[in-house]
């Protein structure tokens, strides 16, 4: 965990890539990268927070954006609507940010029956546990825990396993 006066950055110039690219299948750095790649976004596409006055708020929103990946990462979801849904759900209880309960609640009414089902009954209850039982994601230093086990970091900060 870290404290908000060093305000980390998670950007492509504070990136090694090729070392985290260079790191243990399952490790988090080498996961987060493997994410990057696969749906092919970056760090650098989070644009800074608009109309924020205070410094420190701002931060704060800044650091959101740019943990959303390792959310992604963390609970295993793809960047598809569903995925986008319940890492919504997982952040609107973690933050209570209301862009989070918004998307958590208006996100699924272009899924399929099928995949609302699966949503309702398994991948939201899930999130829900999850973000009430996990410490706050916003204080987590990733940057100083890219080699350990995505498992482990779940574990650690209280993120039940992917059903």
């Amino acid at each position: 965990y870290f404290a908000f006066r060093e305000r980390p950055r998670i950007r492509l110039s504070t990136l090694d890539m090729a070392k985290l690219r260079g790191l243990p299948n399952g490790s988090l750095g080498r996961e987060y990268v493997r994410f990057l790649e696969d749906n092919k976004v970056s760090p650098d596409t989070r644009m800074p927070p608009k109309f924020v006055d205070d410094e420190e708020l701002a931060y704060v929103i800044q650091r959101y954006r740019e943990v959303h990946d390792l959310m992604h990462t963390l609970l295993g979801m793809p960047t598809n609507m569903l995925g986008e849904v319940v890492v919504k759900w997982f952040e609107a209880v973690q933050t209570g940010l209301p862009m989070c309960v918004l998307g958590a609640a208006f996100g699924p009414v272009r899924l399929s029956t099928r995949k609302l089902q699966v949503l309702a009954t398994e991948l939201v209850p899930w999130a829900i546990r999850s973000g009430r039982n996990a410490s706050c994601i916003l204080n987590v230093y990733y940057e100083q825990r890219w080699e350990q086990p995505v498992e482990s970091l779940r574990e650690e900060i209280g993120i039940f396993p992917p059903p």
